[in-house]
C-alpha cells in the first residue's frame, strides 16, 4: 500500500510518500516539509492569509520532490491522503483541492484525513504501538487525552476548556517578547530560571476527570510579568521556569487520571502504552515528567521523532494507508472542515468551543 500525504492545515506546506506493508509496517519512502516560521515571525502568530498563499506557492513543488525522492510515479500510488481538517479552512482547501485533483487524474481514492487521526496513529508507523493505547496530544491547537482504540475509533477522556497548551507557551512567549514560535523559547529561558519564585497557579489539578485549562495561568503570567517590570533578564527566565513547573504539574496530575480510567476499561492489557504526539511534546522537561509518571503507573511511553510529532505529511499518508488496508476509504468529508472532533460522540465540553 503506498500513499502520497499532503499537509497544509496551519503553517507548515508538507507532502511525503509512504509505504505499509500487508503485515503493518511502515516505511517513509519521501517526505519534504516547508516551515513558515519566518513569515509568521514578524506578528508573533499564524496569519491565514499568509499561510494559505504559501500553500498555493509552494505545495506543488513540494509534492513534485517528495515523488522524484521516491523513485515513484503517480501510477504506482494505491491513494491520495490530504488533511481536510481541523484546521485554518484556506490552507485545508488548498491541500485537499490538490490531492483531489492529482486522485482524479490518476483515478485514485481521495481520503480527506482528520488531521488528529494523523497525530493519533503516528506511534504505529514509527514503534509498531498495537491497539489500544492512550494518547495525550498537546500542539498549538489542541489538548487532548484520547484512547486509540483503532483506526477511526477514538474515545476523548479530556480536552482543553480554554487554551491549547501551545497557545498557552506561545502567549507567554509574545508577553515576555521572546519572538516566535514560543515554545523552544520559554524552554531555554526556563534553564536559566528559579521554577519556585512565582507561585503561578495548577488549574484543575486534583480535580475529577481528565479536563485542562490554561488560560487562568496566562493571566497570572500577565499579572506577574507587569507586577516586574521593568522585567531583566533574570525576571524573565524565572517566570518562563515558574510557567514551565506549573504546565508540568498540570500535564502529569491529568494523564495520571487518564491512565486510571484506561486501567478500568482495559484491565487486562499487559503492557499498556502511553503515546504522545504533537509539537509541545518536544519539551524536556515534560517529556521526563510523563515518563517517570507513566512508569509509576506501569505504563510504557512512545513519543515519535520530533520532526513527525509536528505537523507533517508523513502522519497524514500513514493515516490513509492505515484506513485504505481496512477498506474505510470513506472518512465522513469530501470538502475541508476547519472544525472537526476526532471523538464526534464525546459529551460537549463546557467553554472548550472549537477545541473540544
Amino acid at each position: 500500500m503506498v500513499v502520497l500525504g499532503i499537509e497544509t492545515s496551519c503553517d507548515e506546506t508538507a507532502a511525503a510518500v509512504i509505504r505499509r506493508t500487508a503485515e503493518g509496517q511502515g516505511e517513509i519512502l519521501a517526505e519534504r516539509v516547508l516551515s513558515q516560521d519566518d513569515d509568521h515571525a514578524p506578528f508573533g502568530g499564524v496569519v491565514p492569509e499568509i499561510a494559505a498563499r504559501a500553500h498555493v506557492a509552494h505545495l506543488d513543488r513540494l509534492i513534485s520532490e517528495a515523488m522524484q525522492r521516491s523513485g515513484l510515479t503517480f501510477g504506482d500510488l494505491d491513494g491520495i491522503a490530504a488533511t481536510a481538517g481541523p484546521g485554518l479552512i484556506g490552507g485545508l482547501l488548498v491541500g485537499l483541492t490538490t490531492g483531489r485533483a492529482i486522485a482524479q487524474v490518476h483515478d485514485l481514492p481521495i481520503l480527506p484525513i482528520n488531521h488528529l487521526e494523523g497525530h493519533a496513529l503516528t506511534a504505529r508507523l514509527t514503534d509498531g504501538i498495537a491497539f489500544p493505547y492512550l494518547l495525550l496530544l498537546v500542539s498549538g491547537g489542541h489538548t487532548q487525552l484520547l484512547i486509540i482504540e483503532d483506526v477511526g475509533r477514538y474515545v476523548r477522556l479530556g480536552t482543553t476548556i480554554d487554551d491549547a497548551l501551545g497557545e498557552a507557551f506561545d502567549k507567554t512567549a509574545k508577553l515576555l517578547g521572546l519572538g516566535y514560535p514560543g515554545g523552544p523559547q520559554v524552554e531555554r529561558r526556563a534553564r536559566e530560571g528559579d521554577p519556585t519564585r512565582f507561585a503561578f497557579p495548577r488549574p484543575m489539578l486534583g480535580r475529577e476527570g481528565c479536563d485542562f485549562s490554561f488560560s487562568g495561568l496566562k493571566t497570572a503570567v500577565r499579572r506577574a510579568v507587569q507586577a516586574a517590570m521593568p522585567v531583566t533578564e533574570q525576571d524573565i527566565a524565572d517566570i518562563c521556569a515558574s510557567f514551565q513547573a506549573a504546565i508540568t504539574d498540570c500535564i502529569v496530575d491529568r494523564l495520571r487520571g487518564a491512565m486510571r480510567l484506561f486501567q478500568q476499561r482495559y484491565p487486562d492489557a499487559a503492557a499498556p502504552n502511553v503515546v504522545v504526539a504533537g509539537g509541545v511534546a518536544a519539551n524536556s522537561s515534560l517529556r521526563q515528567a510523563m515518563l517517570d509518571e507513566a512508569a509509576k503507573a506501569g505504563f510504557g511511553v512512545s513519543i515519535p521523532p520530533l520532526r513527525l510529532c509536528t505537523d507533517n505529511a508523513v502522519m497524514i499518508a500513514w493515516a490513509g494507508a492505515e484506513r485504505l488496508a481496512r477498506g474505510l476509504t470513506d472518512t465522513g468529508t469530501l470538502t475541508a472542515r476547519p472544525r472537526w472532533p476526532l471523538d464526534p460522540h464525546a459529551a460537549p465540553a463546557i467553554g472548550a468551543g472549537v477545541k473540544a
